[in-house]
């Protein structure tokens, strides 16, 4: 189900309870709608090109699950991203389809750490594809060198 189908009253209750935990909302005019008007600020274009250090978020109703992957893709960090399904196919098709370090189905972005993941103490985190990708210990911090000792062996 998508959050557009939710209807005016659950939508409504959605954005209420947001709110009551002090996140400030900019929405899109379709989640205004479905929210019945409750006091949310619209959200432009910039918005979804931010990446907030407050309590803030910006939220958008798009009409597919392609579409989602579009917009995420666009406008994502490529760092954590997360999809909440009942359907294992969207999941599927969701971690496919983001390009992001860490894609989550039905669980918490919160978990993106290095010691979470076993690493030990975490150094850093990257989005880049290369060298490293996500959370970083002192393992991707490293590089190997290759010895290599012979009696005069060729490759043919």
């Amino acid at each position: 189900m998508l959050f557009q189908d939710l209807g005016t009253d659950l939508g409504s209750q959605l954005v209420m309870d947001v709110l009551a935990t002090g996140l400030v909302l900019d929405e899109c005019q379709r989640v205004r709608e479905l929210a019945g008007g409750v006091g949310i600020g619209p959200a432009t274009e910039r918005d979804w090109e931010t990446e907030y250090h407050a309590m803030k978020i910006a939220v958008r109703v798009v009409d597919s699950l392609e579409e989602a992957i579009d917009h995420i893709n666009r406008y994502g960090t490529a760092h954590s991203e997360a999809i909440v399904t009942g359907s294992e196919e969207a999941g599927r098709a969701f971690t496919g389809g983001v390009d992001a370090a860490c894609v989550y189905v039905n669980a918490s972005i919160r978990f993106t750490d290095g010691f979470v993941f076993g690493m030990g103490a975490e150094i850093g985190n990257s989005t880049q594809k290369l060298h490293a990708r996500g959370p970083i210990g002192l393992r991707e911090l490293t590089s190997t060198k290759y010895i290599l000792v012979g009696t005069g062996q060729i490759r043919e």
